[in-house]
């Protein structure tokens, strides 16, 4: 996706700088309404802009990779043989859990359900994605963290412990045997 630094650039400082990379006027009228002295000000305003061109230059000589992730690729496994890609339930999988007795009326709630899924899914990529965010890639990167092993996460433990993290943000108590 073009441009994702300067949204994000402009989600942090899009309330007192132009979608440009210039300071908004009212922002400095009221800088100095408040005693900043103009050079100060000029100062702030000529870093943030040159940071604002660090970042279009960057974004078109070298953007950023921007995989796509739908909902169906957090669906597990066997949800992914349940449903189809929009949350609606497979016709081979009525079939076998009308079937199997289960009613109905489940059934639809189970539609029901999952197209809720995917409607949030679809909804907080496309708003994150306006700021420069990619929402499909944080939530991969976030269930590859978590999948990692129990000893790979106690190895990681003991680094965090080295480098002094606090321990109430550990996976485990550190005092967590190996077996």
């Amino acid at each position: 996706m073009s441009g994702t630094r300067i949204k994000r650039w402009l989600n942090m400082h899009g309330k007192e700088f132009n979608a440009d990379g210039t300071l908004k006027d009212e922002v400095r009228q009221q800088k100095l309404a408040k005693g900043a002295h103009p050079g100060a000000i000029d100062s702030y305003a000529r870093r943030l802009k040159e940071e604002y061109d660090e970042w279009k230059h960057l974004d078109e000589t070298d953007p950023e990779p921007w995989p796509v992730y739908t909902a169906y690729d957090f669906f597990t496994a066997e949800e992914k043989q349940q449903f189809y890609a929009d949350g609606t339930l497979r016709a081979e999988y009525i079939e076998i859990a009308l079937s199997k007795g289960i009613s109905e009326n489940w059934l639809a709630e189970m539609e029901r359900r999952k197209k809720i899924d995917v409607d949030n899914y679809n909804r907080v990529s496309a708003r994150d994605a306006e700021r420069g965010i990619n929402f499909g890639e944080q939530e991969m990167n976030r269930l590859r963290a978590s999948s990692r092993t129990y000893v790979e996460r106690l190895k990681q433990m003991e680094q965090d412990l080295r480098n002094f993290e606090e321990p109430s943000s550990l996976p485990f108590d550190k005092d967590t045997p190996y077996f």
